[in-house]
Formats: structure tokens, sequence, C-alpha cells
């Protein structure tokens, strides 16, 4: 499997940013997809996840009311819709592909295959 993560931008305090994982290789209709995050000199930190059939989700305590994921299997591609966007929300967005089975989605460990990552900079 192959990600691309795009989406990612300068936007002020406040604003939106719309970030997409789009797979190829094969279909991730299977997968459990994740969105992580590193900021530079900080460990790379669980953002959101999603179960294959898109009926679970899973945010971090900081994104949670601000941070929504989502999928469109007919696209192969997820989606993390950021509003309320914060300056310590700057970093660079990594979308990730698991096999979904039972577990915490917020462990990178437990994630196969990573996209290129997409830098979100947010003013103040």
């Amino acid at each position: 499997v192959q990600l691309q993560a795009s989406g990612g931008g300068l936007v002020q305090a406040g604003g939106s940013l719309r970030l997409s994982c789009a797979a190829s290789g094969r279909t991730i209709s299977r997968y459990a997809m994740g969105w992580f995050r590193q900021a530079p000199g900080k460990e790379r930190e669980f953002v959101a996840a999603i179960s294959s059939s898109g009926g679970v989700t899973d945010y971090a305590d900081s994104v949670k009311g601000r941070f929504t994921i989502s999928r469109d299997h007919a696209k192969n591609t997820v989606y993390l819709q950021m509003n309320s966007l914060k300056p310590e929300d700057a970093a660079v967005y990594y979308c990730a592909a698991r096999i979904d089975y039972s577990g915490s989605y917020a462990l990178p460990q437990s994630y196969a295959y990573w996209g290129q990552g997409t830098q979100v900079t947010v003013s103040s």
C-alpha cells in the first residue's frame, strides 16, 4: 500500500484545513487508518483513527471536538478535517494504515504502512 498525504499548509489560528490521504496499490477498505503528527523535537503522536468500516473513530484528547476523520471507500482516501486550529497543532502530519483488528489505534508501531507527511503550520 502506498499512501500520499496532502492538504497541509499555512493557516491562521482558528482556521481550518482538510488533509487527504490517498492510497494506491491496493484497496484500503480492510485497513484501519490513522493520522499521526510530529512537531520538531517531539515524538510522533496519535491524532485520530478510523476503523475499516468507518464505524469506529478514535481521537486524541487534544483534538476531540475540533478534528474529524472520515474515509471514502470509493476514492480509496481518508480525510482529516481540522477546525479551530491552534499553534500547538503545527506539525508534520502522517497517515498510516494497518490491518484492522481489536486493539488500540493509538500505537504507531501497530501500523505497517506510512505516507510521506504533509506540513501544517498555524500562525498565532
